[in-house]
């Protein structure tokens, strides 16, 4: 770069990297916090008694078993994960992106997905240097398959990204388009499934038909978003490459132990999950009553909203202490639209007393 210092990031930092803004989390002391899809409800306290002593008696001394045998026991008999397939752990759902990512970034590689998708798929191409092509949703935020179908043909993708519901959209794509996607694509697909416990619909039962499938999770968003644990299932033969890319000691102890026991008592998880779908539709009908806000049908754990001027309402909710999503300029799709994340009933009445207000006053 002209003129720079010789010993400075402009000088020796990658264009591409120095051109992207790092992924911004806003504060969120003493605010009602509906930005980040998170499960709003607690544990019951002789489970988080039990999950105390459980980490008390961890060796946090010792390294992590690398291939955390417990934990991946539990999860094929939580999550019904096919005997013939393996499973990739990592610290969350990100770190599996990453590594499927670099792992086929052979130079050229194209990585293709639907546009608003989950930003972290672009980003990882970024990083990874595959060529990234977008491929825009209908104006309704459905999916476009004959463009998609056309993009695969013309750009010969190594890698496809589906999410399944899709965020920021909240939307599930029709299971035979999705596949049709599958059966043409050349390359790898990961159906991203972070938002499963809220759709009731996934892809793992495809996993032995398609061999160049992955299903990809979180339990993040079931409830336990603090210990960061994503996992994959895949072919055998997928997984022992993307493997080679995971650090020896990703699932750290104490995510290990505490997944595991969870996993025990996932009646508890799944009785949450099934109050936040309430709870979705209960807001979903509620937004709908405000004046001049288009509520969009969702499967995950939030709902997209478009709304008169998505900037003066985020400062609106933020001064009202609110803190939600604002999507305006991400995407041209997203125009003037903001997510909420489903709170506890309690929560979700703030939001809408703070939503009433800020239009209140926009009509003042």
């Amino acid at each position: 770069m002209m003129g720079a210092s010789p010993k400075s990031p402009q000088a020796l930092v990658r264009e591409e990297i120095l051109a992207l803004k790092a992924y911004h989390v806003a504060p969120a002391a003493g605010m009602v916090k509906l930005d980040a899809m998170e499960n709003p409800y607690g544990l019951p306290e002789d489970l988080r008694a039990e999950i105390g002593e459980l980490a008390a008696s961890t060796a946090l001394n010792r390294y992590p078993d690398p291939t955390a045998p417990a934990l991946r026991e539990r999860l094929r008999a939580a999550f019904d994960i096919p005997a013939e397939c393996e499973l990739l752990l990592g610290n969350g759902s990100d770190e599996i992106i990453t590594m499927v990512t670099q792992t086929l970034a052979r130079p050229g590689a194209v990585m293709l997905a639907p546009e608003p998708s989950f930003a972290m798929y672009r980003m990882n191409a970024i990083y990874s240097r595959m060529r990234y092509v977008g491929v825009p949703l209908k104006r309704d935020f459905g999916l476009d398959t004959g463009a998609f179908l056309a993009a695969i043909e013309e750009h010969r993708p190594a890698l496809v990204f589906i999410a399944y519901p899709n965020n920021p959209t909240g939307n599930l794509f029709p299971e035979r388009d999705v596949e049709a996607i599958i059966e043409a694509a050349p390359g790898f697909v990961v159906i991203d499934e972070a938002y499963h416990a809220f759709a009731g619909k996934s892809f793992m039962d495809r996993l032995a038909r398609y061999p160049n499938l992955m299903v990809m999770r979180t339990v993040s968003k079931l409830g336990l978003a603090g210990i960061r644990l994503g996992y994959a299932a895949a072919r055998p033969e997928w997984i022992r490459e993307f493997d080679k890319l995971r650090p020896p000691y990703n699932v750290n102890v104490l995510t290990q132990a505490v997944a595991a026991r969870m996993l025990e008592r996932l009646e508890v998880l799944e009785a949450q999950a099934a109050q936040i779908r309430a709870d979705r539709a209960q807001l979903a009908e509620d937004l709908r009553r405000l004046p001049a806000i288009e509520v969009y049908p969702s499967e995950a754990n939030f709902i997209l909203a478009r709304v008169p001027d998505a900037d003066a309402l985020y400062r609106g909710l933020e001064a009202r202490k609110v803190l939600v999503r604002n999507l305006h300029g991400s995407h041209p799709l997203l125009e003037n639209c903001l997510r909420f994340t489903v709170g506890t009933p309690q929560e979700n009445g703030l939001l809408l007393a703070a939503l009433r207000a800020c239009l209140e006053d926009r009509e003042a």
